[in-house]
């Protein structure tokens, strides 16, 4: 796999332009501690919430904020509200919301957090993928983890299972790269599903896919292939949103790139086939400005989780800096107009 990105990264470069183009209109902001109000736990008022996932019911707007309460650890829960699509669209959003915790740490290797969900609609039950922040034990020691993890939740948001995603070599053996995250399905339809995500392979963080099992909770490193490369003025990218479904073939997602300008997440976005194949890509379409979203506890972030298209509306759910959540907006021809279609050696 190493091996594998180093290569891509030498010879798929110069896909996209060093641009911004902000095409998103701003919506709304639901900032912690004065506008959301928890129902299911001792403390009502997180510090932070931000980092949200998003998952679109008719005119429901199911949105799924990481949510801290300490400083001290940053440890992380997984939350959930609801919104009508169209109150927000018309800026008519009633505050504060009403968030229940649904996901929190229970396993050693998430127990400094559930972070950053992607959510999925299976049957009657609910998908999440997130980052599982925590411990895993090797020879009698607990090293630090970031795991992609995953959980099952019934219509009643009783969690009935979670694990985490291995590496399943061509010899049937396991592996956890240092770090894996940034993940999200293309469509889940059965047991095994194409995956988007981002493992960490000697320090280069670029964008790959491959096939996943969910019931073994691996992902089949012999399918797995670079899709897209961090430019020269990058530090890294990752998969930003979850999919959204856009014609038979062809699926919208959203990508971050850290700039080395000034640090900051600015986001595009991806078209891909079934296979996760890069079809077509964008220069950088959302970006942190202004005081509102240059300042926080991690400044000049604008990041996912949630993409969802509501009639002729692209709705991007993002997390402002690590304190806040914002709602952006924009016409989903125009962003499709921005997507440039790459070469086959690009794919």
């Amino acid at each position: 796999m190493a091996l594998k990105a180093v290569d891509f990264l030498k010879s798929s470069r110069g896909i996209r332009r060093n641009r911004v183009n902000d095409i998103f209109t701003r919506r709304l902001y639901i900032v912690s501690e004065q506008d959301i109000l928890v129902e299911n736990y001792l403390r009502k008022r997180p510090k932070m919430a931000f980092n949200p996932g998003a998952l679109l019911d008719g005119e429901t707007l199911n949105v799924f904020p990481r949510l801290i309460f300490d400083y001290y650890t940053y440890t992380s829960s997984i939350g959930v509200f609801k919104l009508n699509v169209e109150d927000l669209i018309n800026g008519e959003v009633d505050l504060p919301v009403h968030v229940r915790i649904i996901l929190w740490p229970k396993m050693l290797w998430e127990f400094r957090g559930c972070e950053d969900a992607r959510v999925f609609k299976v049957d009657n039950d609910l998908i999440i993928l997130y980052t599982g922040y925590g411990y895993l034990s090797e020879n009698g020691r607990l090293n630090t983890a970031i795991v992609q993890a995953y959980a099952r939740f019934d219509e009643y948001y009783n969690c009935i299972l979670r694990d985490y995603f291995k590496i399943k070599t061509l010899d049937d053996g396991l592996f956890l790269p240092k770090a894996n995250k940034d993940s999200t399905f293309i469509d889940v339809k059965a047991d095994a599903t194409a995956i988007l995500t981002r493992p960490l392979t000697k320090d280069v963080e670029i964008c790959w896919r491959g096939m996943a099992n969910l019931p073994e909770a691996v992902i089949y490193e012999d399918s797995m292939e670079p899709v897209l490369p961090f430019e020269d003025w990058e530090w890294k990218v990752g998969w930003s949103t979850n999919t959204v479904k856009i014609s038979s073939d062809e699926y919208l997602v959203g990508w971050h790139g850290v700039h080395k300008e000034d640090y900051s997440y600015r986001n595009g976005l991806a078209l891909v086939d079934r296979e996760g194949k890069l079809l077509a890509v964008s220069d950088y379409l959302l970006a942190p400005k202004d005081l509102n979203e240059e300042y926080g506890d991690r400044p000049f972030v604008i990041f996912g989780n949630g993409l969802v298209v509501y009639k002729e509306n692209l709705i991007w759910v993002g997390g402002v800096s690590d304190y806040a959540i914002g709602f952006f907006i924009t016409e989903l021809d125009k962003a499709l107009e921005q997507l440039k279609w790459v070469k086959e050696k690009c794919i």
